[in-house]
């Protein structure tokens, strides 16, 4: 069945319109990927399946069929947690997600993060721009990425290295400017037998989200809606969440105060003006350095907003890998990372081993 078949399934005000089944749904996929469709059928496709709602049964074949185009790296990689926050970025926020990799992986976990750089519809600062601040970069080969995790439990991979396909569909991305299902399924590129750490936006996306990373046979996982998409959580409000945990589904608030890590304001990075046409906060050189400058300011002590949210972060990602039974625990074993400098000795070696 052809892509345009696929699009008539789906089109609006037909009395014969229905969700894809699960098949269809990879197919349609499969062919995007595959680069045979038209920039203009590929974006009347995503934008239809926006408009309707994407189902579960959907959103696993279309995960099914990228996973099928990738290289995925790491796969049976014991205690790997994998942080999926959302590839185009964040405008406002500082993304600490690398942050709380590094304490994570200070405490014990695996930590594999998969991200790009500038990517559209935001262009926003992802954990690419940390990684390039800090002066590591992250990898575009899959197996570049799983020796850095197996040495130094963690590792950054873009997620255009492993599923090449995805550079292709960029200018559809961004001449469509909303998010589309591409958003969530490049979130769902986590190697086998992983846990997943996924960030969702705001919605009710979130038990969608879960039942997809069980579906994919993930034992473990969380979704949380941290401000912007991102899998931090809030210092200033509960954060909601769902986790996976011994094949059920299992609400998930994160309350700030409950571990006295509340604060006045989020760990926002200072405002530069509205970026030019076509760019964003990914695009500027003194962002990009500016959430550098947070991350290490983390990791070398400095209390505040950025640290609260770091080891809220954290402690999420311990849970999420099952090395944390509540996350007060985790909490409790992100600090001891943090300020034992186990954090920062994870960063060092992962400098040494990817010079």
């Amino acid at each position: 069945m052809s892509l345009r078949s696929l699009i008539r399934i789906l089109g609006p005000g037909r009395k014969d319109s229905r969700n894809l089944t699960h098949d269809e749904a990879y197919r349609a996929f499969d062919q995007i990927l595959s680069g045979t469709e038209s920039e203009i059928q590929v974006a009347t496709f995503l934008v239809l399946v926006r408009m309707k709602g994407l189902t579960v049964e959907e959103l696993m074949g279309f995960a099914k069929a990228a996973r099928a185009h990738a290289n995925l790296p790491c796969q049976g990689m014991p205690d790997l947690v994998t942080i999926c926050p959302p590839h185009d970025g964040l405008e406002r926020g500082a993304p600490l997600e690398v942050a709380a990799g590094l304490v994570a992986a200070g405490a014990g976990a695996r930590v594999l993060i998969l991200s790009d750089r500038c990517v559209p519809p935001r262009r926003g600062l992802t954990a690419a721009s940390v990684l390039e601040a800090l002066g590591i970069g992250m990898t575009w080969d899959p197996r570049e990425v799983e020796s850095w995790v197996a040495k130094a439990r963690f590792g950054a991979l873009a997620v255009s290295g492993m599923l090449p396909a995805l550079m292709s569909l960029r200018r559809v991305r961004n001449d469509v400017v909303i998010r589309t299902p591409l958003a969530t399924v490049e979130k769902l590129l986590a190697p086998a037998g992983s846990a997943v750490l996924l960030g969702a936006q705001n919605g009710p996306v979130l038990g969608t989200a879960v039942e997809v990373i069980h579906g994919l046979g993930h034992p473990r996982g969380i979704a949380i809606q941290g401000p912007e998409g991102s899998v931090v959580p809030s210092v200033k409000k509960r954060t909601r969440g769902i986790e996976l945990a011994e094949r059920h589904l299992v609400p998930l608030n994160v309350e700030p105060e409950d571990f006295g890590l509340e604060a006045e304001c989020e760990p926002e990075i200072p405002e530069f003006g509205p970026p030019p046409e076509g760019l964003g906060t990914g695009d500027n050189p003194e962002l990009v350095k500016c959430v550098g400058d947070v991350t290490d300011a983390v990791l070398a002590g400095e209390p505040g907003p950025a640290r609260n949210a770091t080891l809220l972060a954290a402690a999420l990602v311990l849970k999420a890998g099952g090395l944390a039974f509540t996350l007060a625990e985790g909490v409790d074993r992100a600090a001891r990372s943090l300020d034992g400098g186990a954090a920062r000795e994870t960063l060092a070696h992962l400098r040494e081993i990817a010079r």
